[in-house]
């Protein structure tokens, strides 16, 4: 049953019709204070990250000094305003996905694909670990052309270190931002709330080169 339809991906006409009213969600980040929702600070940048379980996913970039503000939510599919039980079953296309959105007078954006790259194994396709489903795939969404050339540059360069260390390609989605629809109010920052709450992120102990994205 792990390893059946849900573990791959659903075709665009067989997603659930989903909803046109959007789901409430709280109006400040619950451990900073700063809006999880536009507008966000004047020069704030914005990037769309998949890897794994939001729930500690989102905690690895809400320590990151220069990030202003996380969300958690459901990215790269199909189904509008879609439930956490809908995007479970596979049949709404989404993967969980964390909003990222820091300074970059702060935090560059390599830095912010470091703690991507490291923070999950992204050549397991449709899984993390012990969590398997299309939800639970890598991916990377941006939001500009910059981010673009410095997201394949970086998946580059850090597929070279994989590989050296016996690991196969990365099978990371790579797409322009489309629409994020923020996850229920009890899923945002989560392992805050719950110290003891499951976490599934583990990386691969590669290190990812940064500074040296556009290397050869």
């Amino acid at each position: 049953m792990l390893f059946g339809k849900k573990s791959t991906m659903i075709d665009a006409a067989d997603a659930l019709p989903g909803r046109s009213q959007s789901i409430e969600v709280p109006s400040t980040h619950y451990v900073n204070g700063n809006s999880i929702k536009p507008p966000f600070p004047e020069g704030a940048e914005s990037v769309i990250v998949g890897l794994g379980c939001f729930w500690g996913a989102e905690r690895i970039f809400w320590k990151l000094p220069g990030v202003i503000t996380t969300a958690v939510g459901y990215a790269g599919g199909f189904t509008p305003n879609p439930s956490y039980e809908e995007v479970c079953s596979g049949r709404t296309g989404h993967t969980e996905a964390v909003l990222v959105v820091f300074d970059p007078e702060i935090i560059t954006f390599d830095e912010v694909l470091k703690a991507f790259w490291e923070g999950h194994d992204p050549t397991q396709g449709m899984r993390q670990g012990n969590d398997v489903g299309s939800q639970y795939r890598s991916a990377i969404y941006w939001t500009s052309e910059d981010q673009r050339k410095a997201v394949e540059a970086s998946k580059a360069a850090y597929e070279r270190e994989l590989l050296a260390n016996g690991y196969s390609g990365i099978t990371t989605e790579l797409a322009p931002a489309g629409d994020f629809y923020y996850a229920e109010g009890y899923h945002q920052q989560y392992l805050a709330k719950n110290p003891n709450g499951y976490c599934g992120i583990g990386g691969t102990g590669v290190s990812c080169p940064i500074g040296l994205a556009t290397a050869e």
